[in-house]
Parts: C-alpha cells; sequence; structure tokens
C-alpha cells in the first residue's frame, strides 16, 4: 500500500475565490525522494500542508476528494496523530527550533510523545551521531549556522521515526555547499531507512540528482510525474532549465556535446569528453 495516496484533492482556503489544490492525485511510496516543483503559488506548499493535516484541520476551508496518509484518511485523523507518521520541515529552521541547546531540541518532541525516560535518551544520542551533531549538542540552536539549524530541525523529526519526510524549501537560506549537505542527507535516509521524502525545491541544479522522481504543478494541478530526466523535458518551459541544461544544448547545437540532457555537471562533463572522443577516435 502507498503511504501517501491523493485521489482527487481540491482545496479551496477561506475566503479565496481560487483553488490552491485542484484536483490533484499523487501516490507515493516508501524509499521515494520526491522532487516537487512548479512556480510560486501552484500549490506544493498546500499538497504538504494536506500530508500533515494542517489542510483541513487548521487551516479552514472547503476540501474535497480523498487524501490518505499511512494508511489514515487526513480528514478523520487528528494532526497529533498525522505527526508521528509525517515530519514537517520547513525553509526557515528558526521557527521551528526554540530551546537552549540542540540536545533539548531533539529530546523535546520524543518528551512530548510520552515515551519512557530511557527510550528518550536512546534516541536523542543515536540521532546526534547519526546526523553527526555530537560536538554542537550543547550549543543553542540561534547560535549556529544556517546549515547546522536546518540539519537540526530534520534530526528532531527524525528523532520521531516518521515515515514520511515532508520538506517545503530546506535549502532556500543556505549556500549551495550546506544545501548539497542537506538534500544528501534526506537521500541517505531514503536509501538506509526508507523513509519516503517529498520536497519542494526550487534550485533544481542541486536537487535533480539526488531525486527519483519529479513531480511538476501548476494551478493546483500536478500537470507530470515521473523521472526527473523525462520530466524535466518535457516541462522545462513551466519551470525552467538549470544552467546545466542551457550549457549542453548550447554545446550540442554546436556539436561540442552528446547524449541526452545532464542532470549534474559530472554528467556534461561526460556529455563533452564523450564527443571529442568520438571526433577524434
Amino acid at each position: 500500500m502507498a503511504l501517501v495516496e491523493l485521489k482527487g484533492v481540491r482545496f479551496r482556503y477561506a475566503g479565496s475565490d481560487r483553488y490552491a489544490l485542484d484536483g490533484a492525485s499523487l501516490s507515493a511510496e516508501r524509499g521515494e525522494f520526491v522532487l516537487l516543483v512548479g512556480p510560486s503559488g501552484c500549490g506544493k506548499s498546500t499538497l504538504l500542508r494536506v500530508l500533515n493535516g494542517l489542510v483541513p484541520h487548521f487551516y479552514e476551508g472547503d476540501f474535497e476528494g480523498e487524501a490518505r496518509v499511512a494508511g489514515l484518511d487526513v480528514r478523520s485523523t487528528p494532526t497529533h496523530v498525522l505527526a508521528r507518521h509525517v515530519g514537517m520541515v520547513f525553509q526557515d529552521p528558526e521557527n521551528q527550533l526554540f530551546l537552549s541547546s540542540v540536545e533539548r531540541e531533539i529530546a523535546f518532541g520524543l518528551e512530548n510523545l510520552g515515551l519512557p525516560r530511557a527510550e528518550v535518551r536512546r534516541r536523542v544520542r543515536e540521532v546526534l551521531k547519526e546526523f553527526n551533531l555530537e560536538s554542537i549538542k550543547d550549543r543553542a540552536p540561534y547560535e549556529l549556522s544556517g546549515g547546522q539549524q536546518q540539519k537540526v530541525a530534520i534530526a528532531s523529526v527524525m528523532a520521531l521515526e516518521p515515515e514520511i519526510l515532508a520538506l517545503d524549501e530546506p535549502t532556500a537560506n543556505l549556500d549551495p555547499l550546506s544545501a548539497l549537505e542537506i538534500l544528501s542527507l534526506v537521500k541517505r535516509l531514503t536509501s538506509e531507512k526508507g523513509v519516503l521524502a517529498l520536497v519542494v525545491e526550487h534550485r533544481l541544479e542541486l536537487a535533480l540528482k539526488f531525486a527519483t522522481r519529479m513531480v511538476v504543478m501548476l494551478d493546483g494541478r500536478i500537470v507530470a510525474d515521473g523521472a526527473p530526466r523525462d520530466v524535466l523535458l518535457r516541462t522545462g518551459s513551466i519551470v525552467g532549465y538549470p544552467p546545466v541544461v542551457v550549457t549542453h544544448l548550447l554545446l550540442k547545437r554546436r556539436g561540442l556535446a552528446e547524449g541526452s540532457i545532464p542532470l549534474t555537471s559530472e554528467e556534461l562533463a561526460r556529455a563533452v569528453i564523450g564527443r571529442w572522443a568520438t571526433r577524434y577516435s
């Protein structure tokens, strides 16, 4: 059974004439890294809010269709129950971090679940080690860099052992190296722990190399869904082409590159080297 199953979901925020989601259908399984993209206002964030129950429980409006997460009906399941299955991380980690140390931040959610003290200590210890946060466990989150704060926010969520990780532009305020570290971490969680990750990300040049699947939204609808390379070819006019693709197209027109469009600079380099090897072989 799919971990996420949306069928014909429509949602209009109270006071709005426009549907933020207009017949969205999506099925996703454990272990996938789903890259969710599209123009601003197309419904990406609203879709994530459906997964953890903020829509329709917190945000009022008109909700239609079927939405199930980990087998639970979103409309009839309280948000605190859905939170055990879906971990949500926002683009600004400072909005999620408010305790006096990294260690206490990670323990906070576990204590709210009423877990035994020994289990809380075990999970905190394991997460600190897994996310390489042991050296900063006593530091206050506000003292950390943006990349470190985002790692702490994700670690705090993963300590709850959710099956689904929903990230709304998690690298928006990070430099490229920190962004790559965060996306690499998310990829590792999908590969090693079988977590389903749904990631809203506008920097395609950073995220495409990690995604197993790309979903494109436009005006509240899902207009493309599939392998990242194929979807990018079909929807580049909507989401834009990353610089590596533009460079490849220009080089290919001049006979200086070959093959299908690259998703990474490494693939571009191989396309160029392959063309020159063919020319001089």
